[in-house]
């Protein structure tokens, strides 16, 4: 009881804030009303781009919800309880989040003025949120997964306003502030969570995946490769960059489901790959392409790039995984280390590749849109390569102390389940001694 009810309050008092906030600050961008519009907001310019992103927010918005939510239902044991608690999730972040990335991106003359523009960006918060809870699910009760949204996406938020409006960073498809910066802030959290005399158990409960979440699993994958591709396409407002970011995005993803099926057999024991492990090469290929999509991949640099991520995945998931946990003492429940993490980095490298062929003759018109200082003559191509690289450090970084940090707040006895025995384990995430859910 005592559990339910901390959970109510909690979302009660956030909620009341959340309004309050809302109705002090937030009103809709006044774009639709030019003789209203402040000058410094460019409303010609809103206008467009408001009619190419309102699609893209259904897609991104419909994937954030259903690939990332079915994707984190899949424990046979914490499943039925994890799935309405990621709706929570969800519900919360895109609130907070239009909220703190409205002070950072669309604040003007003490208000906040939000479009189809800022409900992109408070679902790519809303996507690094769901990555971190990833690897501490099974692991966290609600109140903890709740907290750690409100302590994240401040943070979050602070990474991209750093990375894109003060470093000028290209990074339209996120690797850096969505895929990076989720899984490592949620394996620092993992591992300031970590537990020695409840780990064994944990483990052995969170290896059975079982059959009806596999489904779970297999509709996830499905939305992930209908919808995924309008992501890093979502933060471009010109159509040419879009479409080299789509193709790139969906070449490397085929790319990366094929060198599944190429170690999947030599790896495990099964014939055929398991659901989860089309799942992690999926989300891998299209996490590389989130820095270096709309830049110049080419297909067959995009197909290379996609088979590669895929191949270093797998093998990451079979041999590096249980270094991670053994060594590093992190205990990563959905394998977001190999399937954001590390192909988040890769995919800034790629980017800071890439960017050095970041010319007039091989970009054309596309330049003023991917790298703009280097277009308007005030950044070298080397500088803005020099920054992308940097851009990965400080995500790193912030990501740890921020994951510590947050991980530190979560760990204190307050926020913990006490034993109940009667409690049905698949009603709650708790995490709890022996002998309780």
């Amino acid at each position: 009881a005592a559990s339910r009810l901390r959970l109510s309050g909690l979302c009660f008092l956030l909620q009341i804030l959340i309004i309050l906030l809302f109705a002090v600050f937030v009103r809709y961008s006044p774009e639709s009303s030019p003789g209203q519009c402040p000058p410094q907001l460019n409303c010609s310019r809103s206008r467009q781009d408001s009619g190419l992103q309102q699609p893209h927010f259904q897609d991104v918005h419909i994937q954030v919800l259903l690939s990332f939510g079915l994707l984190l239902v899949f424990l046979s044991r914490y499943g039925a309880g994890s799935a309405p608690i990621i709706i929570l999730i969800i519900a919360f972040a895109i609130q907070w989040a239009v909220l703190i990335q409205g002070f950072f991106y669309f604040f003007l003359n003490g208000k906040i003025y939000v479009g189809a523009q800022s409900m992109v960006s408070a679902d790519f918060c809303t996507a690094a949120v769901l990555i971190s809870t990833g690897a501490v699910l099974g692991r966290v009760n609600p109140v903890q997964m709740l907290l750690l949204a409100l302590l994240e996406v401040p943070l979050c938020s602070l990474n991209e306003h750093i990375l894109l409006r003060l470093m000028g960073v290209s990074d339209s498809g996120r690797s850096l502030s969505v895929h990076t910066f989720g899984a490592y802030f949620g394996l620092m959290v993992s591992r300031v969570l970590y537990q020695p005399h409840k780990d064994k158990r944990k483990r052995e409960e969170q290896q059975d995946t079982g059959h009806q979440m596999d489904s779970f699993a297999v509709a996830g994958t499905i939305y992930l490769w209908i919808f995924w591709p309008s992501f890093p396409s979502a933060a471009t407002v010109h159509d040419s960059a879009k479409d080299w970011a789509v193709l790139n995005t969906y070449l490397a993803l085929v790319g990366s489901a094929v060198s599944t099926f190429i170690l999947s057999p030599v790896l495990s024991e099964e014939s055929t790959p398991q659901m989860v492990q089309i799942q992690d090469a999926t989300l891998a290929g299209m996490a590389v392409m989130g820095m270096a999509g709309d830049m110049l991949v080419t297909p067959f640099g995009a197909l290379i790039t996609g088979f590669l991520v895929g191949l270093i995945s797998s093998l990451g998931s079979k041999f590096f995984t249980p270094v991670l946990h053994s060594r590093l003492k992190i205990q990563d429940t959905c394998g977001v280390h190999n399937t954001h993490g590390l192909p988040g980095i890769l995919g800034a490298l790629l980017g800071t590749l890439l960017t050095l062929l970041a010319t007039a003759d091989t970009y054309g018109d596309r330049l003023e849109f991917v790298f703009p200082l280097v277009a308007q003559g005030s950044r070298t191509v080397p500088d803005q390569a020099v920054t992308q690289l940097c851009a990965l450090l400080l995500t790193l970084v912030f990501a740890a102390l921020g994951g510590s940090l947050t991980g530190a707040v979560l760990r204190t006895k307050v926020l913990r389940c006490s034993p109940d025995p009667q409690h049905k384990e698949n009603s709650v995430l708790c995490e709890v001694k022996l002998g309780s859910c």
